[in-house]
């Protein structure tokens, strides 16, 4: 990895075996292009300043974003992760029960960019905050994991089984998608 600069920015040139650059802004601010090892960096530094409103766009979002986020005290964390255990825990076993599924473990965790995930084991993870959300929303959540012990992918029949248990699944995602970045 390099460290390079344009007028504008300092980012990570990384070289790969590709065919074409890709850019990527992450959350901290971080600028990073991936580039085929024959180009030269002289020609990275011509796609970063062409992509100079995009990246400014990606970084004023993360800002907006940053700005709406709570931020919690150790008391409020820990008794979220005891609410969260609690409440998906009854919600695992409720819809579990309907679906004919099961399960292994439960996690509860702060995760930065996941509100919930499940393994192949079967093994199910939770963010905490969602005990801080309305209660359709962790059904929503818990449904669209267990539906992975069922299907592990996103495909048309992974979404079939989450419209069998939550019909409005589409509002329910939406919903998230839009306000999940204020917890």
């Amino acid at each position: 990895m390099q460290q390079r600069k344009t007028a504008a920015f300092t980012y990570n040139l990384i070289r790969a075996r590709r065919r074409s650059m890709s850019l990527r802004v992450d959350e901290d601010g971080t600028v990073t292009v991936r580039a085929p090892y024959r180009l030269a960096a002289e020609e990275a530094d011509r796609f970063v300043e062409k992509h100079d409103a995009w990246i400014r766009s990606r970084l004023a979002e993360y800002e907006r974003i940053k700005s709406m986020k709570r931020t919690y005290t150790d008391e409020e964390r820990k008794a979220g992760i005891e609410r969260a255990r609690a409440l998906l825990d009854e919600k695992c076993r409720y819809f579990a029960a309907r679906m004919g599924v099961t399960y292994g473990r439960i996690s509860i965790r702060e995760q930065k960019t996941r509100w919930g995930s499940c393994s192949v084991k079967g093994n199910l993870n939770f963010n905490w905050k969602l005990a801080l959300m309305p209660e359709e929303i962790a059904d929503y959540l818990v449904v669209h994991e267990l539906a992975h012990r069922l299907e592990m992918n996103h495909g048309p029949a992974f979404w079939k089984i989450v419209e069998r248990e939550i019909p409005d699944y589409r509002n329910r995602r939406e919903w998230l998608r839009k306000n999940g970045a204020r917890y």
